[in-house]
């Protein structure tokens, strides 16, 4: 779809560039969480301490979206607090090799998440304007695949590098200095010419006249699909949970764990992809996927024959694709441009505390009973269905919804 000249890029070209941003950021972000915990136990760190450290980060990165969605809506500075979240994360993994010390180490790993709270309300509001002219499904999915394309890269280069220097840490995070900055200065560059994607994607180029209408409650629509949103994440269990049965069964040889993790993370870009094809066409009856993949998890993921283990865990890469494109991009189309940082802010806390009760959830029952780990998930992703469905009329703004 065509747009004016003075929009600086067509949609497409946004997108993309966007998404190698993400690319480039993910390389550095991915590589370092991907050896978080074993740096941080050469520096004295017990594996409590690697737990509260790595658990607070994931809280900042999730939780701390609460404050700068609502401030991104307040001040309209959402370049300022992309690229701001962006340069966190670039300067601060380079540090964390050369830390040293285990408080100094600490305080970086929280820093870098932080990072990512303070960039991805406004990062995803900037998206949903051009993805308003690609398609939300198309746009968020090839976003998506580039984001996790990047997120296959990274922890390979890492892992490369510490083979090579015998697990020296500090130039295994040092060369992720370069795609953090080539990531902030495309950055940039993009937003030179592109400063204002609402006018330009989404107002079809025209500038917004009048006094701005303000909107001071989210879509009752929004708050429904939270609900499933929140219902499904619960069901789904961490890759911790599932790699620990994969070692722990003698599945699999721990190095081979972050190969079988990149394979996930390419399983979900394309079903990003896929999905996002797909809701363009069929719209929200695609989220129904999302809980019927997640109940599939447990019952492959857990079984005792490898085959069926690494199916498992490709489902779940495949349902974590699906969260980060196809749900993203529906919170677009349920909220208006105004207060659509404030809800991607909520969007983020409602999957975090899902998250967190799915981890612990699958956890505690995988150590009592796999089978009933089975049905538990079974009989959530059908109240998430039965949820979806009664509630699937309403997932459409509407005037009588805001």
């Amino acid at each position: 779809m065509s747009r004016p000249a003075s929009a600086g890029l067509r949609p497409w070209p946004f997108v993309v560039t966007f998404g190698i941003v993400s690319l480039l950021a993910d390389v550095v972000y991915e590589g370092a969480r991907s050896i978080t915990g074993p740096l941080l136990a050469s520096l004295g760190a017990s594996a409590t301490v690697v737990g509260v450290v790595t658990g607070a980060g994931e809280a900042a990165a999730l939780g701390l979206r609460l404050i700068f969605g609502p401030l991104a809506d307040r001040t309209g500075r959402f370049w300022t607090l992309t690229i701001t979240g962006y340069a966190l994360t670039a300067v601060t993994v380079p540090l964390l090799g050369t830390a040293g010390v285990l408080w100094a180490a600490c305080v970086l790993v929280v820093a870098e998440r932080t990072g990512k709270a303070v960039r991805s309300p406004a990062k995803d509001t900037l998206l949903s304007h051009a993805t308003a002219a690609t398609g939300r499904g198309r746009g968020f999915g090839v976003h998506e695949a580039l984001d996790q394309t990047g997120a296959v890269i990274g922890p390979l280069v890492v892992a490369g590098i510490l083979a090579v220097t015998g697990n020296d840490y500090t130039p295994a995070l040092a060369v992720l200095a370069a795609p953090g900055i080539a990531a902030v200065l495309l950055l940039l560059w993009l937003r030179a010419r592109v400063p204002d994607p609402l006018d330009a994607y989404e107002n079809d180029g025209e500038p917004a006249t009048g006094p701005p209408v303000r909107v001071t409650r989210l879509p009752r629509a929004f708050w429904t699909y939270a609900a499933f949103t929140g219902v499904t994440t619960t069901g789904l269990a961490t890759f911790g949970v599932l790699s620990y049965h994969l070692v722990t069964r003698r599945l699999l040889a721990p190095a081979a764990v972050p190969v079988l993790y990149a394979g996930a993370m390419l399983t979900a870009g394309l079903a990003a992809l896929a999905t996002g094809w797909l809701y363009d066409r069929t719209g929200a009856r695609t989220l129904a996927v999302l809980p019927l993949l997640t109940a599939a998890v447990p019952a492959l993921a857990f079984a005792h024959t490898l085959p069926a283990a690494v199916a498992g865990s490709l489902l779940w890469g495949a349902a974590l694709g699906m969260q980060e494109s196809v749900l993203r991009a529906t919170v677009a189309d349920l909220v208006p441009a105004g207060r659509r940082a404030t809800a991607y802010g909520i969007f983020a806390g409602v999957l975090g505390v899902a998250s967190l009760a799915g981890g612990t959830l699958t956890g505690a029952l995988y150590g009592v009973s796999v089978h009933a780990l089975i049905t538990v998930v079974a009989a959530l992703q059908a109240a998430a269905l039965i949820l979806l469905a009664t509630t699937g009329s309403s997932l459409r703004v509407g005037p009588g919804d805001v």
